[in-house]
C-alpha cells in the first residue's frame, strides 16, 4: 500500500491531485491517508511522528512523505528504504529519525524527472509517480540513483517539544514514553503534569500526560483540549523533571 503523510491539509486540491496520479500510475495498490494536517512546512516535527508511526505498517509500504519548504529549490528528491519501507520526499530531514532507528537502510537521489515539472508542486508531479513505481515495481535504477542521504546529527534522539495538535486538542510530543525516567512528570506552561494510564484515571478537567498509542509522550484534558486550556501551540517547549 502507499501511505500519504503530508502538510496539505484537510481541504483544497492537493491531496486529490496527488491520488490522481496514484490511482493512473499503480491502479489497485491502496492509498491510505496517514496524515493530512502536519504543522505546515516544519519537517522536523514531523519527522519525529513519521518515526512513530510507520512501525504500524507492516511491509510493503512506501510513505508518500511530503513536508517540503523548500520545494523548487537546490534541495535533492529522496528515496528511502529502512527495515523493508520505502519513504519518497524531500532531503530536508524528514527522514531522519526513521535512518537513525532503522537497522537496514539504503538511500537514492530521484534524478528521473517528468515532462511537466511545476517548480511548486513536487509532490504531485515527482514524488507520486515515483511511489507509484515503488508499489508496482521497486526501485528503478534508471529513475533512481543510489547515494548517502543527508543527516541532521544535531537533531535530538527525543525532542521535548509539542509536534503535534490532533483533533481533541490532545498535543503529542516529539519524545518517546519509553525513553522517559520512570515517574517523570512533564513542565509545559507553568504546570507540572504528572503521568497516567488514560483519560479515566484523572477527574474532568484534570491535566495529565500519557504514552499514546503510537508510543510517544502525549498531553491532554480529560474530557477538555489540552491545547485550549494549557494554551499549547506546535513548538512548545517540554521539560522533563
Amino acid at each position: 500500500m502507499i501511505a500519504l503523510f503530508t502538510d496539505f491539509g484537510l481541504a483544497g486540491p492537493y491531496t486529490g491531485q496527488m491520488k490522481a496520479v496514484l490511482m493512473r500510475r499503480a491502479p489497485g495498490v491502496p492509498i491510505v491517508d496517514l496524515f493530512a494536517d502536519l504543522p505546515a512546512g516544519d519537517p522536523k516535527s514531523a519527522a519525529y511522528l513519521l518515526a512513530a508511526y510507520d512501525q504500524w505498517f507492516v511491509p510493503p509500504i512506501v510513505f508518500l512523505a511530503v513536508v517540503d519548504p523548500g520545494v523548487g529549490s537546490s534541495r535533492r528528491g529522496v528515496v528511502v528504504k529502512a527495515d523493508g519501507r520505502f519513504y519518497v520526499g524531500p532531503e530536508n530531514g524528514l527522514f531522519e529519525l526513521v535512518l537513525r532507528r532503522a537497522k537496514n537502510v539504503r538511500g537514492w537521489e530521484i534524478v528521473w524527472r517528468p515532462e511537466m515539472l511545476s517548480a511548486s508542486f513536487h509532490g504531485r508531479d515527482l514524488f507520486a509517480p515515483i511511489a507509484a513505481r515503488l508499489a508496482v515495481d521497486g526501485p528503478d535504477p534508471a529513475m533512481l540513483r543510489e547515494t548517502e542521504i543527508r543527516r541532521m546529527d544535531d537533531w535530538p534522539d527525543d525532542l521535548p517539544a509539542i509536534v503535534y495538535l490532533d483533533h481533541f486538542g490532545n498535543a503529542m510530543t516529539g519524545m518517546r514514553a519509553a525513553a522517559l525516567p520512570p515517574g517523570a512528570r512533564l513542565a509545559i506552561s507553568g504546570r507540572v503534569l504528572h503521568r497516567s494510564m488514560t483519560f479515566s484515571d484523572v477527574p474532568p478537567g484534570g491535566a495529565f500526560w500519557y504514552e499514546n498509542a503510537n508510543g510517544l509522550a502525549e498531553i491532554a484534558v480529560n474530557t477538555g483540549r489540552a491545547d485550549g486550556v494549557l494554551g499549547l501551540t506546535v513548538g512548545a517547549p517540554v521539560a522533563v523533571c
